[in-house]
């Protein structure tokens, strides 16, 4: 579906002309790839390429005058909540027995959240972490975006000084350390392969081409071995669906996750995302799958509507990541909707209290409480996922987070049927 051009809105001069040189370069490589791009690497492109790419420019991502809006940028409720959710461990980490063997139980301890965005989340978090006696010795941002990495310095300006001073800025994934790892809206964001089904029962890849006007559009190719095996895998036991049906898979998104819990020797990882389990992800009915393209604060599903302009997302496979965390040797601890997540851990009490009802700062506070929860909003299409390692000696994995359990989420993420 092409979008409506009377209802997106039309990009500055500037910005037509940053995209027509990111247009120029996927030409070359699509030229370099035989005439075809697979729509993976087309989608790295888009959003990471160096000084084009949507992540790697400099413009707006975020708010009102960015394309789409994050919770941390909703609200401090939804930092402050995090940080009870997370402060019963962290603490455990500090008092317990977290070192190596034979080694000192003073490890610094550290929290590490990837693609920060404008670093609202690291300023709140950080601050209500604090408040709650359970600040980290280090709070790590992997940020790989210059622009980005600039825009959460000046957040972050706002911290007082014996927070700011423990923020460091990453460029690639630590050694092992000990303490948390906090990923809100990264996943959707990580390359996806994206495959059709045809009409004799088999699987095709999409790719992208350019014609002769320098226009993108979409091919076909055959898809790999790999594909056609994690694609029957992923619809199994019922076969694949109608022909035309076009899906995602993300085995750099699961590869990616499995790294990143490899930097974690003790500690909690949570991960926050819109998604599904593998059973509600692939249905026959989601017959165009879930990409979406996000300009203005407008969804539409067109990814070669000005290349670099906009983001490009997918929804998370849950399942998947969750099957990867446990063969890395992490105890999955809870998988639940956004807002049973936040309800449950103290959204309500980390209202602001002695605010007038009916007040506009009252008002202000309540409606955003109910876009973090409400059905309608964010609280049943993102999820969470929380997994822990408790490491070689010591803590219980219910001591870093006390959550539900293995069983529960298995049976939830369906991972006894994956």
């Amino acid at each position: 579906m092409l979008p409506n051009q009377a209802v997106l809105p039309e990009p500055s001069a500037d910005a037509q002309v940053h995209s027509a040189r990111l247009r120029a370069q996927l030409a070359v490589a699509i030229a370099r790839s035989e005439g075809c791009l697979p729509f993976d690497q087309y989608m790295e492109q888009v959003l990471y390429a160096p000084g084009l790419g949507y992540y790697a420019a400099g413009a707006a991502r975020f708010n009102g005058a960015g394309d789409f809006t994050t919770a941390p940028e909703i609200s401090p409720l939804f930092g402050r909540t995090l940080a009870r959710a997370l402060a019963p461990g962290l603490r455990a980490l500090r008092t317990g027995d977290v070192g190596t063997p034979g080694g000192p139980a003073s490890d610094a301890v550290t929290v590490l959240e990837p693609g920060a965005g404008t670093g609202r989340l690291a300023l709140v978090l950080l601050a209500a972490l604090d408040a709650l006696g359970a600040a980290p010795d280090r709070y790590w941002i992997l940020e790989p975006s210059p622009a980005l990495q600039a825009e959460q310095r000046r957040t972050l300006q706002a911290l007082p000084a014996h927070l700011r001073g423990r923020v460091e800025w990453l460029q690639a994934l630590p050694a092992p350390f000990v303490g948390a790892i906090v990923a809100n809206e990264v996943l959707d964001a990580l390359p996806v392969e994206l495959l059709q089904t045809d009409e004799a029962g088999s699987v095709l890849a999409c790719a992208v081409t350019v014609d002769a006007q320098g226009q993108l559009g979409w091919t076909l190719q055959a898809a790999s071995a790999a594909q056609q095996a994690a694609a029957a895998a992923r619809w199994a036991p019922h076969g694949l669906p109608p022909a035309g049906t076009r899906f995602e898979l993300a085995p750099a998104t699961s590869a990616w996750v499995a790294t990143l819990a490899d930097c974690l020797r003790q500690g909690v990882m949570l991960l926050i995302d819109y998604g599904y389990p593998a059973r509600e992800l692939y249905l026959p009915q989601r017959t165009r799958g879930t990409l979406m393209c996000h300009y203005r604060h407008h969804a539409h599903d067109d990814p070669f509507w000005w290349p670099g302009l906009q983001d490009l997302t997918a929804h998370v496979d849950f399942t998947a990541i969750g099957a990867r965390l446990d063969s890395a040797g992490l105890v999955l601890q809870q998988f639940c909707t956004q807002a049973a997540f936040l309800l449950g851990h103290g959204l309500l009490e980390t209202l602001d209290a002695g605010l007038q009802p009916g007040s506009v700062d009252w008002l202000r506070q309540t409606t955003a409480l109910q876009k973090l929860v409400s059905p309608a909003e964010m609280g049943e299409s993102f999820k969470v996922l929380v997994a822990v390692r408790p490491g070689e000696r010591g803590l219980p994995a219910a001591a870093l987070f006390d959550g539900p359990g293995p069983l529960a989420c298995s049976h939830q993420l369906g991972l006894e049927q994956a």
